[in-house]
């Protein structure tokens, strides 16, 4: 572990959304990073372009703080969303499970979606959400492809991120796999953009059509 920045998880039952709860506890600061909020359930989760998360019990859902200046020193923030993807895929892959990334931040097996990554900055915080289909999946989604405990999934995750790997380090990773984007879409200014012949660069942003799209997660 870094010194010093060995990062603290909370065990919740029940919750309307990690992600919320988190933001309104560092906003008041009731709570500082490095933190983690983990529940069994939510009842008001969140996902991408603020849709509702369908959340069911027994999956995995939390949130987690970090100090901006305890990120890696040539991480972008707009490439948040892919660096903590990517490493809670590397962590999941380390247990047998062929989960991978579309981009920017959803976790597939195979062509079914398991979840997802949300990043939003407060004060001079970084907070990062994220579900995942452990146990259950509603219809049209996929649930993970190995059996892990939270708990011991957790751990290793974090025990991951306190290594402040280099985003040049992920990315050189990451744009190897880009190639399975191809045949899915993404979404840009409310419209569904074809990722066929999108080009990845180096901060994590595609250019499509003359267009440079960012995360907006």
């Amino acid at each position: 572990m870094v010194k010093g920045y060995k990062l603290q998880i909370i065990y919740l039952d029940t919750i309307n959304s990690t992600q919320k709860y988190l933001k309104k506890k560092i906003l008041s600061n009731e709570l500082q990073a490095p933190i983690c909020i983990s529940a069994d359930l939510q009842t008001d989760g969140v996902g991408s372009r603020n849709n509702e998360w369908i959340s069911q019990s027994g999956n995995l859902f939390f949130s987690f703080a970090i100090n901006i200046d305890d990120l890696p020193k040539d991480l972008k923030l707009e490439s948040a969303s892919i660096y903590f993807s990517y490493i809670l895929k590397e962590t999941l892959q380390s247990f047998g499970s062929k989960v991978w990334i579309k981009w920017p931040n959803d976790f597939y097996i195979d062509d079914k979606k398991i979840g997802g990554t949300i990043t939003t900055v407060v004060k001079t915080t970084l907070i990062c959400g994220i579900g995942l289909n452990l146990l259950k999946s509603p219809q049209n989604y996929a649930q993970l492809d190995i059996n892990i405990e939270k708990k011991k999934l957790l751990e290793n995750y974090f025990a991951n991120i306190e290594k402040k790997v280099l985003w040049k380090q992920v990315f050189s990773k990451y744009k190897l796999e880009f190639y399975r984007n191809q045949n899915f879409f993404t979404h840009s200014n409310g419209k569904s953009v074809s990722l066929c012949d999108a080009k990845l660069n180096g901060d994590g942003s595609l250019e499509i059509n003359g267009e440079r799209i960012y995360s907006l997660r």
